[in-house]
């Protein structure tokens, strides 16, 4: 059986693991229990694929998603992994090869929705076909406090007790709640080997800001990027419709996702996005998670999400191939009012709302951050990081002041007002703008009117909601959105705290986000060149490019310029199938023609025994003739020599029952010569 660094090289074309990898795919294909907690993009799939094929048997793997299935499987296959997938999606012809595949003892990895274990049939199938281990991905949804409970993953627990294989669970998001009952409904409460890997992810650059006619801020930060995958999430479906329409009259290749629309429309979205290159996805929360593309380059939130967790998976489909990636989330007052009124007048319990209220707390933080965005963001999981240089906080420092004495104000206007009114009224009053309802209740009496005329009304605006992000306004429901003050704000109006708040979110700027190169100057035209060919390939194929290449393999090609096969057998992402398949059309677009290979010679690309082979060649070349040039012409083929190189006869011996007496008495020895000095 290969070790995982060979498997891992040869049919994934990685040097080596990402950081956690390893030691979660020894401990799985040891057989033992585990729970890994990754992050999106971390490379959670390696870890339980490289496990099935160190193992004897099949691999069920349990995934909620059709299309990510599917995906997975097709990646697979490209890379010469036998998989296959039973979904409802299938057709009559792809469900026949999965169970021919089965049959014949060929397939390892087989990809199952948490539906089809209701089916009676289900268990003596996986008996039969000899299940070895189980992979869950996506565990969190065994949780009700995970964000995607499915009721079907429930029976995974009874599944691994049936079977009595070992199971390994792996999700990107898990608080301390959902790790507690997946290890429970999972693993019957026994302790599982449990990884929790760093939530970092240092490709991806994290901007926030705050909505100033957010429709143009989407359009622009679009253009900047124009050609590149991304999603744009949106809180309703009716602005995914309207802003879908507006980036495509811009010229870009734009299209919209949303729950309302028919079943065959959204598969006809997902497809899309799959396949080609450039296309823009505008939808609400729910895309993206069946949908296993490594190089969406971008990913901008037009309305607040719901929470950091949220946040932090959606953010996470962009750059999974490791290559740079960008984000920017743009966020209000009003997000702030509706996020606290959906967790107000939702059903949930109290205790419940209290802790969402935390959770939106941590997200308007991370908004509202004063310093680097990502020690923010990861303190939030519980790890420590230095600045990053990789975030809008980072490359151009907040101007802040304080702002005590301005919060006191608010503070005191509200609760002089019987904390019954919003943000456009308690600015009329600090401002001393005599309106009718100003008027009309009397507060132009009120000590604070008009406390606040060295702030203009665009100023309070950002202060009340910087309150509002800091949690020290909170709109209150039973009032119609009044803002009403909470407990984190006595001590700042007592005098007991200070505070400080961003100035720029204060003044106006048209500043347009700059797109971030993937490659050098030098180097893009090149990139551009690669990725036409990938599309090119992969649309004769009907398959994604990125199956062809990710983008990060196509970038380090176009820096690294590989001039032969064995070169390009060094670039991360090139295995060896695909070193076959694609390798002489890559080098073509890099070196303007693709030096011809023997195909012996070709699949020994990129190891040791290929450079013996041009070795043992070179040999051969001197003595095709003997040694003093006057003997009969002998050769071997390429294919025996490719044996040589590959076999490392010690002796003559063992090289004479390779090559044969004649050719073994002509080359053996100076064949033996060539191995030895290898060594």
């Amino acid at each position: 059986m290969h070790s995982a660094a060979t498997l891992l090289h040869d049919i994934f074309g990685f040097d080596s693991f990402r950081p956690g990898q390893e030691e979660i795919v020894h401990t799985v294909a040891k057989g033992c229990n585990a729970l890994a907690i990754m992050p999106t993009g971390g490379g959670k799939s390696l870890c339980y694929q490289l496990p099935a094929l160190m193992r004897d048997g099949v691999t069920v793997v349990i995934s909620p998603l059709i299309a990510l299935m599917r995906d997975q499987v097709r990646a697979l296959r490209a890379a010469g992994v036998e998989a296959g997938a039973l979904t409802s999606a299938n057709t009559d012809d792809e469900t026949r090869a999965v169970w021919e595949g089965l049959e014949a003892g060929r397939l390892k990895l087989l990809y199952l929705a948490p539906e089809r274990l209701a089916a009676g049939a289900g268990l003596g199938m996986l008996r039969r076909i000899g299940v070895t281990l189980i992979a869950v991905d996506e565990a969190h949804c065994v949780s009700q406090w995970g964000h995607d409970f499915r009721p079907d993953y429930l029976r995974i627990g009874e599944l691994r007790r049936a079977l009595g294989v070992p199971l390994a669970a792996f999700t990107a998001t898990a608080d301390a709640e959902t790790r507690a009952e997946i290890v429970d409904k999972l693993f019957d409460g026994q302790q599982p080997q449990v990884f929790l890997g760093g939530f970092d992810r240092p490709n991806i650059h994290l901007a926030f800001a705050e909505k100033d006619r957010p429709r143009q801020q989407v359009t622009g930060f679009v253009a900047a990027r124009k050609g590149q995958s991304g999603i744009v999430y949106c809180g309703t479906r009716a602005k995914t419709e309207t802003l879908a329409r507006a980036l495509r009259e811009e010229g870009h290749n734009a299209c919209h996702y949303h729950g309302g629309m028919e079943a065959g429309d959204r598969r006809e979205v997902e497809h899309r996005f799959s396949v080609e290159d450039g296309l823009i996805v505008v939808a609400t929360l729910a895309f993206g998670m069946g949908v296993d593309k490594p190089d969406i380059r971008w990913v901008v939130h037009a309305d607040l999400p719901k929470s950091i967790e949220a946040y932090y998976q959606e953010i996470g489909r962009a750059g999974r191939d490791g290559a740079p990636a960008e984000t920017l989330t743009l966020f209000g007052a009003d997000d702030i009012r509706l996020r606290r009124a959906q967790i107000d007048e939702g059903l949930a319990p109290p205790e419940r709302r209290q802790a969402d209220h935390a959770r939106l707390n941590a997200l308007l933080g991370l908004a509202e951050a004063l310093s680097c965005r990502r020690q923010t963001l990861l303190g939030y999981f519980g790890e420590e990081a230095q600045g990053c240089g990789n975030c809008d906080l980072c490359d151009r420092p907040p101007e802040t002041f304080d702002a005590t004495e301005a919060v006191q104000k608010a503070l005191s206007a509200a609760l002089r007002t019987g904390e019954y009114f919003g943000a456009g009224h308690l600015i009329d009053v600090l401002t001393g703008n005599e309106t009718e309802k100003v008027r009309a209740r009397g507060h132009d009496g009120l000590p604070t009117f008009g406390v606040g005329r060295d702030i203009d009304r665009r100023g309070w605006q950002a202060i009340l909601r910087q309150m509002m992000g800091h949690d020290l306004l909170r709109p209150d429901p039973d009032r119609y959105g009044a803002l009403r003050i909470t407990e984190a704000a006595h001590p700042v109006l007592r005098g007991e705290e200070r505070i400080t708040l961003r100035r720029d979110t204060m003044q106006k700027t048209a500043r347009r986000p700059a797109a971030r190169a993937l490659v050098s100057e030098e180097d893009a035209p090149l990139l551009s060149a690669l990725k036409a060919r990938r599309r090119a390939l992969a649309e004769a194929a009907n398959m994604p490019a990125y199956i062809v290449f990710n983008d990060r393999t196509l970038i380090e090609m176009a820096e690294t310029r590989p001039a032969s096969l064995d070169e390009m057998a060094r670039i991360g992402g090139v295995g060896a199938k695909k070193l076959e398949q694609y390798g002489l059309a890559f080098l073509e677009v890099i070196n303007g023609e693709a030096a011809a290979l023997h195909p012996s010679r070709r699949r020994l690309a990129g190891r040791e025994a290929g450079e013996l082979f041009d070795r043992l060649m070179a040999v051969q070349v001197d003595l095709a003739c003997g040694e003093t040039g006057h003997d009969k012409p002998l050769s071997c083929s390429a294919s025996l020599l490719a044996r040589v190189a590959s076999a490392r006869p010690r002796n003559l011996q063992d090289m004479a029952r390779l090559l044969g007496e004649k050719r073994s008495d002509r080359f053996g020895a100076a064949f033996l010569d060539v191995l030895q000095a290898a060594d």
